[in-house]
């Protein structure tokens, strides 16, 4: 057991000895946030642990304000807004270093009625079903994830007051690799790089990127649901850590011109014998489950974006030149395509280059999942590789807009197949409740443009 990761018995005796007195339990919504109650330990180990607990099941059927819509299924005001579950999963059950005297445990959540029948619509629940799907090919997901995010010297409190107008980044320039520019920050860095330590992940560097402020902090590779689970909590964690150093940061996919935050995600496949599958005997080093496997991941690309890009904003990276792909190809080591292969033998994976910051990481990986078993099941052949600059490329487009993102998503045959109907109409309304809501505002960009010239 990795260091700060708890067992329930160390629990107990770090509750009885005082050194513990509020568990957090949470669970994971359709934006990737985290979602739950503080509970008292005490009250946690007593009833939580054995009889889990219950929260208003609109929190699968709101927007990012909490804004209560139509269309869902599975909650309105119809249906009365119940209850539902909140199982913990003692697996993830962890100290969090930067609140004193404090656990967080994530949890699956199950309906009431029938007891114990998992919600579907969770990202974490859309997850488990792709990984379960992967195992009965023999197959386990192994993932990292790498998410860039902004570094403002202004409070959370002042950028909400400010209109996040006028915000001040931690560094003034570009400070892609240099020690220097990370220097500047260090406190805020090793604050999030020892305490994310402690809460039981596996920290590998920090450096800094292209647009002002903007940092990186990579964490080693896990089996995919741990993966994401860190990923959730440490998305989490890092803006409380930040908000404690009267700091802001963000992870929104595009904060201003420049460029946006990233959130590559690699993925590896194994078989139950813990044995890389991808490598093979052929000329190029990689086996025919590979081919599939990255063949699955192209033919699925426009119709999957939108799990990889679920907001308004996800879509503005994706500009000529950025780093971010306009694309729909794959390369090897080639950061100008959607689908980059990288490393060799037992660390050849893809990376996809497509998510932002913003992205629900229970989502796009399912979403990668799924395409790769499209691509082994249907035997897919692989096109050739991309060389040179695909920005230039007469290759598929990304698509532009969550509009189009949603339509292929909604339209798509794949995804129904893969994730069923519940599923995709769930998250189909998520993106018109978006669009709806976009195409309702009033933006600066208007205001400056209208206001006296027209």
């Amino acid at each position: 057991m990795r260091s700060g990761m708890l067992s329930l018995a160390q629990l107990r005796e770090r509750v009885a000895a005082g050194e513990i007195d509020t568990v957090l339990v949470a669970m994971t919504d359709m934006q990737g946030r985290l979602q739950g109650k503080r509970c008292a330990a005490r009250y946690f180990l007593d009833e939580v642990v054995e009889h889990a607990t219950e929260a208003c099941n609109y929190l699968l059927a709101v927007d990012v304000d909490m804004t209560t819509v139509d269309g869902y299924a599975m909650s309105s005001w119809d249906t009365g807004y119940g209850d539902f579950v909140l199982r913990p999963d003692l697996n993830t059950l962890r100290a969090v270093p930067w609140w004193p005297g404090t656990a967080l445990v994530l949890c699956d959540v199950e309906q009431v009625e029938p007891a114990g029948k998992p919600v579907a619509m969770s990202p974490r629940q859309v997850l488990r079903a792709q990984l379960a799907r992967l195992a009965e090919h023999g197959l386990r997901a192994f993932v990292g994830t790498e998410l860039e995010f902004l570094v403002f010297d202004d409070s959370y409190e002042a950028a909400w007051s400010s209109g996040y107008r006028d915000l001040r980044p931690a560094n003034q320039y570009n400070v892609d690799y240099s020690m220097l520019g990370t220097a500047r920050i260090e406190p805020l860095l090793r604050r999030i790089r020892t305490e994310m330590d402690g809460a039981g992940m596996y920290v590998e560097s920090a450096k800094g990127e292209c647009n002002p402020g903007q940092h990186e902090i990579t964490f080693r590779y896990d089996d995919a649901l741990t993966t994401c689970d860190n990923h959730s909590i440490y998305k989490t964690g890092a803006k409380e850590i930040a908000a404690q150093e009267r700091r802001s940061l963000t992870f929104m996919a595009k904060y201003n011109e420049r460029e946006g935050n990233s959130c590559h995600i690699h993925i590896s496949l194994r078989g139950d014998d813990g044995a890389a599958v991808l490598a093979g005997d052929e000329a190029d080093g990689w086996s025919p489950l590979m081919r599939h496997f990255v063949a699955g991941q192209l033919d699925c690309l426009r119709e999957f974006t939108y799990l990889f890009a679920p907001n308004i904003n996800s879509y503005k990276r994706f500009v000529p030149g950025s780093f971010a792909p306009t694309a729909i190809a794959w390369g090897a080591d080639n950061r100008t395509c959607a689908l980059r292969v990288v490393g060799h033998g037992d660390s050849l994976r893809l990376e996809n280059r497509v998510p932002g910051g913003d992205v629900n990481p229970y989502l796009a990986v399912a979403a990668a999942i799924a395409a790769g078993l499209h691509g082994i099941e249907q035997r897919l052949p692989l096109e050739p590789e991309f060389h040179g600059n695909a920005y230039r490329s007469e290759r598929p487009r990304v698509p532009h807009t969550l509009r189009e993102a949603a339509q292929l998503f909604g339209d798509s045959k794949v995804a129904r197949n893969a994730f069923g109907d519940d599923v995709v109409e769930h998250y189909r309304n998520a993106a018109q409740v978006e669009l709806v809501a976009f195409d309702a505002a009033v933006t600066d960009w208007e205001r400056v443009r209208g206001f006296e010239r027209l």
